[in-house]
């Protein structure tokens, strides 16, 4: 009898007493993706490499206590507003809404208690030829000082051989900002392999990159080219080869922790491929999303643990997050977060695996 394309458990327990479940959904030999609902995380993703070997490529922990203990946002659902907002301040019809601020003077990732710190319901499982899990959370008005109540709707979904396919939608009952993303910290040599990611061959599809100031907020100027800068990823050359370079804008981010200009118009294509040079494993993330952050594991400083007990170091993983521009409710000419009520917000982003030829 064939195993089931997907399984169901009880991953921990919140101090309040509710479940925390983890689902599991597989694709092709022993391709797998592990779901947990709290924060609607992507704990565990196992991929093969060039020699038919199968590996977990994402950071985080093997028990619930470490995402309790710890908001680091391994694998979680970021919103609702990922990345920064400059003083955690943006005006909307005239009125000035402040949001908590969180990281330095600015708001990241959703506030104090964005959605990555709550328990998301499991609405649909399917075990069809695609394996998929929706999630669903509805942030009520005002939660961080958001304006309008946002149901969101997150799903998994296997749609090939070893392919990852996630879709994010909210809807509002009033006019508010929304930008979500899934934040993966991956390692393709392996999450546990100890290696760093700065021998890492990418490639990312995009001219040009915003420019940041010392608290990661872009600059008052237009996207700068990435021609003859350490930015430039346009061919595939490793993540460390300029990290350590005199360069200002590597000063400010302390490293790579820049969002690429990728221009998608809405439309489904590939933002950046990513390749392990040992063990052969290549990952390619296609996505609809105007932006992709760049981030190096800059903060990353070994003062936790992960996966089978390892201390987590800086470039020991790195993340590739698809979204709107930072800070983008401020910057009339960037892409607008603005979700108005009838409208449906929508991000497509997904996560292709293969292997070189050994």
């Amino acid at each position: 009898m064939a195993a089931s394309k997907v399984t169901r458990d009880v991953f921990g327990t919140l101090p309040d007493g509710r479940k925390v479940e983890r689902v599991v959904l597989r694709g092709e030999g022993s391709f797998e993706a592990r779901i947990v609902s709290y924060g609607a995380v992507l704990q565990a993703l196992i991929a093969p490499d060039a020699k038919g070997g199968y590996d977990d490529v994402v950071l985080g922990h093997d028990a619930f206590a470490g995402y309790l203990a710890e908001r680091k946002f391994f694998g979680a659902t970021v919103g609702r507003y990922a990345n920064r907002i400059a003083k955690g301040q943006f005006s909307l019809h005239g009125e000035t809404v402040q949001l908590p601020v969180n990281n330095g003077p600015n708001a990241l990732h959703g506030g104090l208690d964005g959605f990555d710190r709550k328990l998301w319901d499991i609405a649909a499982i399917e075990e069809g030829a695609e394996s998929a899990v929706t999630l669903t959370y509805t942030s009520p008005h005002g939660e961080e000082n958001y304006p309008g109540r946002l149901d969101v709707r997150v799903t998994y979904r296997v749609t090939g051989p070893a392919e990852l396919s996630l879709v994010m939608e909210a809807r509002t009952d009033r006019t508010t900002i929304v930008n979500l993303t899934n934040h993966s910290f991956f390692n393709l040599e392996g999450a546990t392999s100890g290696r760093s990611i700065l021998d890492h061959e990418l490639t990312v599809a995009a001219d040009h990159f915003l420019a940041i100031d010392a608290t990661a907020i872009p600059l008052p100027e237009p996207p700068r080219a990435v021609a003859g800068t350490p930015f430039d990823f346009r061919r595939a050359r490793p993540v460390g080869e300029r990290i350590r370079e005199s360069d200002q804008q590597l000063r400010n981010g302390r490293g790579y922790d820049h969002t690429y200009c990728l221009g998608r118009d809405g439309k489904l294509a590939l933002a950046a491929r990513l390749e392990a040079p040992r063990s052969g494993r290549i990952m390619e993330l296609f996505t609809d999303q105007p932006g992709l952050q760049i981030y190096s594991g800059n903060y990353l400083d070994g003062t936790i643990s992960g996966k089978d007990g390892k201390l987590i170091r800086q470039s020991d993983a790195m993340c590739l997050e698809p979204h709107i521009w930072p800070d983008a409710p401020n910057r009339p000419d960037f892409p607008s977060p603005l979700l108005d009520p009838g409208e449906v917000y929508r991000h497509h982003t997904v996560y292709r695996f293969s292997a070189r030829s050994p």
